[in-house]
């Protein structure tokens, strides 16, 4: 090659040369940067996009210049620029980790190194600007100053990258006059202006790559093993983490398990908070330590809600297990293993299964050999279902069968783990039935059978501080059963452990206090235990509640700042002005609607002179109904044709019934299909379509999801609005490969982290969700929500809201739209039941806290009955709460911050031990 000078020049009028140079004929990275570079005083940077290879090249020479200034191309769109600093250090930091494999990790350490250094140095100031301001194809430009006022202009297609000045065929030009210099400084400085700075999360990522090295899980304390697991996993890599309180509650489970070997914790987090991850989180942990299998029991709707959360946020394989086809699926986008009976359930080909609490309720096979199993783990979901009923002839109260089989299953696992966000759903002896069963096998919990902390009666007037304990001998038995191990914080612990010589491992002493010979332990125990201290009793900072329950309020967490306070307009409410399609708070229906309404209701009727499963199918086929026409067209013709419904829990609940229809109830599935299936329209559509685009105020430019419970209506409502909407792109978002984008009426099945990305990205704005995939679903570029149905579920309402209720939301209140029909014969049950929801829907912070968390079929026959029993649950309810249990509430974990975890276990080798099947465990 041609290396006869270093560029070609040309002066210009009024001073000053333009010079050229090409990589052509020149190896740019020796005769132009670096060299322009030495003794520099300023260098202002247009650059491309942030890279750990921006100062590659130039790393020594930018030790020397007094003040360097980059702009860089963030590929954020501009609200994500102006968005909350977390916000924007989550999207800046999933970018930066987009790149960044663990191999070229690996090799990049040294410039890692360096970039670090260079930053952290002081003279390096770094902004990022949005798309929209400057993309950045190829319009890099740079100004270099000299301390004796001299200075250049350059323009070309360049990074600071080895790469890019060594190897690939580029131009330079540099202009040396004060108006070329003038011209990159002026435009230089308006991309400046509207920059944020780096921020300095990405600086710490730097120096965690530079100094990440992978190790073995045998090097690691156990302590250790979360951050090193996670920090690697997608929750980390794309710019989240776990919360404070979620980290919190990984590190209670390690602490009860180095202290108890058992560990047994009801974690009862309010709604929206995100027991999820926490529950998971320590799942992980006990399966990465060799604990043993791990079963999490969840209602059936949840299942894939779990197995999207463990994979998409922590990298966790898991296996669900489907009931209907005695099978377990592996993934939630892949088809089923092959069915292998109902003796597979115990033959999971991971470490983490999940399983319908269906089947236990059931008293299926499945739950026979569940229980001849012994497990690491147990978890059950949604555990306020395991309950007891009074027994008038008895003191105890009668479990049912979710609750009898958790206390023999709790007997065959170390570790016991129950997620409820109501441990008191209307009686105290709610929490107490929960306690009992982490209480089975684990003397730790409430002691032995004659322990006064197994009885609610007993234990509430002291935790509540209304009975104060003053004599020894009662403060001796409840102190001595259980007696705490001498880890506990108060030392008085340890002291009466030693006094009586009780083993580490047990935790019940039988010896009376009048028989403790140690004098010094006796007045100490009097002096910690019966002697006030402040303004709570010893009891009351120590019992049973306070050691095994956790419970963070939302209110708390918002007041700390950990989680954002914002609020939600729910429309449509009473006296506000209301859409022409509106009657009331329902949408106008048509004759067909209530034909095929009241058909739905003879159905049932005549089916339950045949079949005990009438009073199941009723709820079934008007919930469905009341979703949507589409989805109850689509329900009677499944039905009729004697198809399977996508519906697990109503195949749990129909059992060994056969779906055979006969006479009068084939002629109303009929007439359901002759009265919908002509309907060109839906008011349901209408008013969404009202919603998003005809209001003065319209969602869709602010971003909008739309949720269904069911497949058929969210299918629907995406193929309606695509033919409406032409050219905006709609996703569907939902479970087991049924994800995809309408664009004009086109449909294209992708990913469901595809759409996640692209709602991040802003290049989605309308998504229809089911509620099976709605965890790990994190939209807060979206401003509103639209319930196409509603659910008899009000916490799964506040999961939908909770979707785009998060920090970045850059709207400082959210919209919420609820639709129902209006019956023109008759109510509808939607109707009835959310005319009593929504007098209680007026806080809108928090939105169901005074809202039972399931609203029983039986409850809805007419308004008076539904009305009754919420006002009997809000009074239950504020009885039971009056008690003011104290619960442990840590939302700070101890130790390092995760983030910065720089001994990391490789993703691989996590997924590795955790696809280990259950055999010969």
């Amino acid at each position: 090659m041609d290396m006869q000078g270093p560029g070609r020049t040309t002066g210009l009028v009024g001073g000053g040369n333009l010079q050229r140079f090409s990589s052509r004929t020149h190896r740019l990275s020796h005769v132009y940067l670096k060299d322009q570079l030495q003794g520099a005083s300023e260098y202002l940077r247009i650059a491309g996009y942030f890279r750990s290879s921006i100062f590659d090249l130039i790393n020594e020479e930018v030790e020397t210049i007094g003040k360097v200034r980059i702009v860089c191309n963030s590929d954020l769109d501009q609200l994500d620029i102006d968005a909350a600093q977390k916000a924007r250090e989550q999207l800046l930091k999933e970018k930066w980790n987009e790149v960044d494999d663990a191999v070229e990790s690996f090799f990049r350490r040294p410039r890692y190194k360096r970039l670090y250094e260079i930053l952290k140095r002081g003279n390096v100031e770094i902004r990022v600007v949005s798309r929209r301001d400057a993309p950045f194809v190829h319009g890099k430009a740079g100004v270099i100053r000299r301390p004796d006022g001299a200075a250049s202009a350059f323009m070309g297609s360049l990074n600071e990258t080895r790469e890019g000045w060594s190897s690939n065929y580029e131009m330079v030009w540099e202009d040396t006059s004060a108006d070329g210099v003038a011209w990159v400084e002026e435009e230089f400085e308006a991309l400046w202006e509207r920059g944020k700075p780096l921020p300095d999360a990405i600086v710490e990522e730097i120096g965690r790559s530079a100094r990440r090295v992978e190790v073995q899980l045998d090097e690691l304390k156990p302590e250790e093993v979360a951050p090193a697991a996670l920090v690697e996993a997608d929750i980390y890599r794309k710019g989240e983490e776990l919360m404070p309180w979620q980290r919190a509650f990984v590190g209670l489970f390690l602490e009860h398990r180095e202290t108890y070997g058992d560990v047994r914790l009801l974690l009862a987090d309010e709604v929206g908070v995100g027991k999820t991850l926490s529950l998971a989180g320590a799942a992980l942990v006990s399966a990465l330590l060799g604990d043993g299998p791990v079963l999490i029991l969840c209602p059936a709707t949840l299942a894939t809600q779990w197995q999207i959360e463990l994979k998409d946020k922590l990298n966790i394989p898991s296996a669900v297990w489907l009931s209907t086809e005695k099978a377990w699926r592996l993934d939630p986008d892949e088809i089923p293993m092959p069915s292998i009976g109902p003796e597979g359930v115990i033959k999971c080909p991971r470490q983490i299964a999940l399983v319908s609490t269906g089947l236990i309720f059931h008293n299926t096979e499945e739950r026979r050999l569940l229980m001849s199993k012994a497990f690491g783990m147990v978890i059950l979901d949604e555990a306020h279902r395991a309950r007891g009923k009074d027994d008038t002839d008895t003191d105890e109260r009668t479990p049912n069968n979710l609750l009898s089989f958790m206390h023999e299953i709790a007997k065959r696992a170390r570790h016991v783990l129950l997620g409820t966000a109501t441990p008191v759903q209307t009686d105290v002896e709610d929490l107490w039935d929960l306690l009992k069963v982490l209480g089975m096998g684990a003397e730790h919990v409430l002691g032995d059978a004659w322990s006064d902390w197994r009885s609610a009666q007993k234990s509430v007037p002291v935790i509540s501080g209304k009975r104060q304990v003053t004599e020894e001998r009662e403060a001796w038995g409840l102190f001595r059963n259980p007696l705490p191990a001498a880890a506990e914080a108060e030392v008085i612990f340890g002291h009466m452990r030693a006094a009586v010589a009780l083993p580490k491992n047990r935790f019940v002493s039988s010896v009376a206090f009048s028989d403790i010979d140690d004098q010094f332990y006796r007045d100490q125990f009097v002096d910690d235990v019966l002697t006030p201290r402040g303004s709570l009793g010893f009891f009351q900072r120590n019992n049973p509640v306070v050691r095994h329950v956790v419970l963070r309020k939302r209110s708390t967490l918002e007041e700390m700042g950990m989680i954002p306070r914002i609020p939600v307009d729910i429309h449509p409410l009473p006296g506000a002005h209301m859409p022409p399609m509106f009657d009331g708070l329902g949408l106008r229906t048509s004759s067909a609607f209530d034909a095929a309404y009241q058909a739905a209701e003879k159905f049932t009727r005549a089916l339950s002179k045949r079949k005990k499963s009438a009073g199941f199918m009723r709820s079934l086929m008007l919930q469905r109904l009341c979703s949507s026409y589409a989805s109850g067209l689509s329900t009677a013709e499944k039905l009729l044709s004697g198809r399977v419904l996508d519906d697990e829990e109503m195949q749990l609940e129909l059992g060994d019934e056969n779906l055979d229809f006969v006479g009068e109830e084939v002629r109303q599935l009929q007439a359901i299909i002759d009265v919908l299936s002509p309907h060109p329209t839906d008011p349901k559509l209408d008013a969404v379509l009202h919603y998003l685009l005809e209001r003065s105020d319209p969602w869709l430019p602010k971003g909008c999801i739309v949720f269904s419970q069911y497949f058929d209506t969210a299918k629907w409502v995406g193929e309606a609005l695509t033919q409406r909407i032409p050219g905006e792109p709609i996703a569907v978002y939902a479970g087991a490969g049924k994800s995809g984008i309408f664009i004009s009426g086109e449909w294209k099945s992708v990913e469901r982290e595809q759409i996640k990305r692209a709602v991040r990205e802003r290049t989605i704005r309308l998504v229809v969700a089911t509620d099976a995939a709605c965890e790990g679903l994190n939209l807060q570029t979206l401003g509103t929500l639209i319930n196409i149905d509603l659910p008899w579920n009000p916490s799964r309402l506040e999961q939908r809201i909770g979707r785009i209720k998060r920090f970045g939301q850059r709207r400082d209140r959210v919209d919420m739209l609820n639709l129902l029909y209006h019956g023109v014969a008759q109510q509808t049950v939607d109707e009835k039941v959310y005319a009593k929801l929504s007098e209680r829907m007026r806080n809108r912070f928090d939105i169901f806290g005074t809202l039972p968390d399931v609203i029983d079929d039986d409850w809805i026959e007419d308004e008076e009955e539904l009305e009754a029993r919420l006002r009997e649950y809000t009074e239950r309810r504020t009885r039971a709460n009056a008690f003011d249990l104290r619960y442990a509430g840590d939302v700070t974990p101890k130790g390092d911050r995760w983030e910065l975890c720089e001994k990391v276990l490789a993703r691989h080798d996590v997924k590795q031990r955790l696809s280990r099947g259950w055999a010969g465990s």
